[in-house]
């Protein structure tokens, strides 16, 4: 089901997917792309989308979705790094391609996906429909080597340039059998999955594929990502298990205080990934909308589930508060994700969740190379063939992981270091503090901590934080903190 940008709803089957999937490994054929070519997309959560994430791959082909969040420069980077052959384009992002078009020096065809083209300078361009119904709804399937690449993505570029990731048959299907287990995404046949993360970011969290391996039924908002919008999806298609990073939480959770006929109820539980949901968020999840939240960590490197905060049944005695402590981390490694903290030193530090390191783990379907750039192979893999994730991390004797920070965020601060994660964490359990940040000092000195109120979504008098704060965080305390600027989303 998608809810189409007019807000009609178009429903089909998976068979009928199916005979799309095979016009568009036709029309793949027809306009000559290579046999095992890349296509782009650039395209938000829809129908067509989905087709694409199947007709390239299945036909020898790579998917390479694309961020349309990144800067144009990265743009022409990243599609002209991929090679990609063809384009595809939801109407309503033609001008970022169209902005970027004359420097792309690859792409030999644009696809608008739509039943008609716009008014566009993009050249050759057809519409995504006239293009499959041209095509037979039967393909002569290859058969493919399960080491041969099925998609693409890119990192977020936040340390340099966008590095690529290149994902195999393998990877994703296994990844998809390990995100239907139950003590991961839980996805089973009788769902309805609503994958309100983009599809363009790190493959929807494998979501679309793991939904469709089990048959569950799948629900794409489209352009539609506001509360409101999102609210009556889950009631009107009887959701069962949506995934989005925490800010649309807090949105939602904003709207249902304010809207309190809405029912949410029906969804088993969320996953919420991209950065940590504050322990309140998850404790008034709970409380008001009995919607379970747990946290998932992974990146574009691990397809990209790596943790989640599901509850040992040791964990699941205890008192509410150790478990919402354990709730708030990021949980443990899913059936086959090896897990690895080393200090600076390069020594494996003890699991006794307090000591801090970095986060290195290896799975298989966490990618052992990045494509055409050996110098960050270097810098990113460890001699014996672990990604090092970049994140600050403890383990426990359960094998609990906390994300503490990135290494280039952790606060050093009199000597010690402090977790920006657990400073802003320390702020949202105010009542008054909607979203917040936490940075440390160039000097070692105090950080800043900034918070946005929650009714004005404007200055929090830091008299009204700095007291409860300094008792929860002796060492993050002082006349230098600034809890007027803008909040971290």
């Amino acid at each position: 089901m998608t809810k189409r940008p007019d807000g009609s709803v178009h429903r089909y089957t998976y068979a009928d997917a199916y005979g799309r999937i095979c016009r568009l490994a036709n029309a793949l054929d027809a306009l000559g792309v290579s046999a095992d070519g890349r296509v782009a997309t650039v395209a938000m959560n829809n129908f067509r989308h989905f087709e694409l994430y199947f007709g390239p791959a299945c036909s020898g082909r790579s998917m390479h979705v694309y961020n349309m969040r990144l800067p144009d420069e990265h743009f022409r980077y990243i599609i002209n790094d991929a090679e990609d052959e063809v384009l595809f384009v939801d109407p309503a992002l033609l001008e970022t391609v169209e902005d970027n078009a004359h420097a792309l020096e690859t792409v030999s065809q644009y696809v608008v996906l739509g039943e008609e083209v716009p008014e566009t300078d993009l050249e050759p361009v057809i519409a995504y429909e006239d293009l499959l119904d041209r095509q037979s709804s039967e393909y002569d399937w290859p058969t493919l080597d399960e080491h041969r690449e099925c998609g693409m993505c890119y990192t977020s570029g936040t340390t340099g340039k966008p590095k690529g990731v290149a994902y195999t048959h393998r990877a994703i299907y296994l990844h998809s059998l390990m995100s239907g287990h139950v003590d991961a995404n839980g996805i089973g046949e009788r769902d309805s999955v609503l994958p309100v993360v983009p599809m363009f970011h790190a493959n929807g969290w494998g979501i679309p594929y793991a939904a469709t391996l089990v048959g569950a039924k799948q629900v794409f908002p489209g352009i539609h990502t506001d509360p409101e919008s999102i609210a009556r999806l889950i009631d009107e298609e009887g959701v069962t298990f949506s995934a989005a990073v925490p800010t649309v939480w807090l949105e939602m959770a904003n709207y249902l205080d304010d809207h309190p006929e809405v029912d949410i109820s029906n969804i088993d539980w969320l996953t919420v990934g991209g950065s940590a949901p504050p322990e309140s968020l998850i404790r008034r999840c709970d409380e008001a909308y009995d919607t379970p939240i747990l946290q998932g960590w992974g990146m574009t490197e691990t397809t990209p589930l790596g943790t989640i905060s599901t509850l040992r049944k040791e964990v699941a005695g205890r008192p509410p508060d150790e478990q919402y402590a354990y709730r708030s981390m990021a949980g443990l490694p899913v059936a086959g994700i090896e897990t690895r903290i080393r200090d600076e030193d390069g020594e494996e530090v003890p699991r006794d969740g307090e000591t801090m390191g970095e986060l290195e783990v290896r799975g298989p379907w966490v990618v052992d190379e990045y494509h055409g750039r050996p110098e960050a192979n270097e810098e990113g893999f460890t001699e014996d063939g672990l990604l090092r994730t970049g994140d600050v991390a403890t383990q426990d004797e359960l094998g609990y992981v906390d994300i503490v920070d990135r290494t280039k965020d952790v606060i050093k601060s009199g000597g010690e270091r402090i977790s920006s994660v657990d400073l802003e964490n320390e702020l949202m359990a105010h009542d008054a503090c909607a979203n917040t940040s936490a940075n440390g000092s160039r000097t070692g000195g105090s950080p800043t901590r900034s918070c946005s109120s929650r009714e004005s979504r404007g200055r929090v008098p830091a008299s009204s934080i700095r007291r409860p704060f300094e008792s929860a965080s002796p060492r993050a305390t002082g006349e230098r903190a600034d809890l007027t600027r803008r909040g971290k989303q």
